[in-house]
């Protein structure tokens, strides 16, 4: 199954310590999807400096996702790649799982800084 991840989930192993993939595959997710805006956001976070060690986890995490093209902004992108593949979305922001919610996409969040629940 596809799951898209956006830049606030990829930022969880380096915040939290937590492997997503292996979280992911309890979940039975098996193909990890970024838009690429995704990262540009992370190539962003890391030339900032103030997250600069967990922008580059995240950024080595990438070899695991397949990236998909995005002309919109992340959150635009990632609402219409979880419509036109039918896919979860992997997020902690509120605003973002939302508007999922309101399209009727299914999430997943981390909870208790430390594991991975449909929301």
């Amino acid at each position: 199954m596809r799951v898209i991840l956006d830049t606030n989930a990829l930022m969880i192993p380096g915040k939290f310590g937590v492997d997503i993939f292996a979280e992911l595959e309890k979940l039975e997710y098996d193909r990890f999807i970024v838009p690429s805006r995704v990262v540009s956001e992370l190539k962003i976070l890391y030339k900032k400096g103030g997250n600069k060690a967990e922008a580059s986890l995240a950024l080595s995490l990438l070899d695991r996702c397949e990236v998909v093209d995005a002309k919109a902004s992340a959150d635009d992108a990632i609402v219409q790649i979880a419509e036109d593949m039918n896919a979860t979305v992997f997020t902690v922001d509120a605003e973002l799982r939302k508007r999922l919610k309101d399209k009727g996409i299914n999430t997943i969040c981390l909870r208790q800084k430390k594991r991975l629940e449909y929301v």
